[in-house]
């Protein structure tokens, strides 16, 4: 809970909130997410399909990209790299949370 902890609070590195957070572990989330309510939605379970689909991915999303956008704001993080983490991470999980 610690982790968690400290991605809310902006304290984790940014290349480690983006790549491990965000790549390695959101977009895998979101895809298995999006997956099962597929299939629960096929199965003619849409109450299962909302929780699996939506309570589970969009609270991790949140957290993500508040992690993202507040380890973006650190000192020592280039402008640059500041916008792009904080658009593609915004835009990443806004589109994976409606899909």
């Amino acid at each position: 809970m610690t982790s968690v902890a400290a991605l809310w609070r902006g304290e984790v590195p940014l290349s480690q909130v983006f790549w491990n957070w965000f790549v390695f572990i959101g977009l895998p989330l979101n895809l298995t997410t999006s997956v099962l309510f597929l299939a629960l939605i096929s199965m003619e379970r849409p109450i299962a399909a909302l929780v699996v689909g939506y309570a589970l991915s969009v609270p991790y999303n949140i957290l993500v990209a508040v992690g993202v956008w507040r380890a973006a704001g650190r000192p020592g993080v280039p402008p640059g790299i500041r916008g792009m983490a904080r658009a593609v991470t915004v835009a990443g999980m806004v589109l994976l949370s409606l899909i």
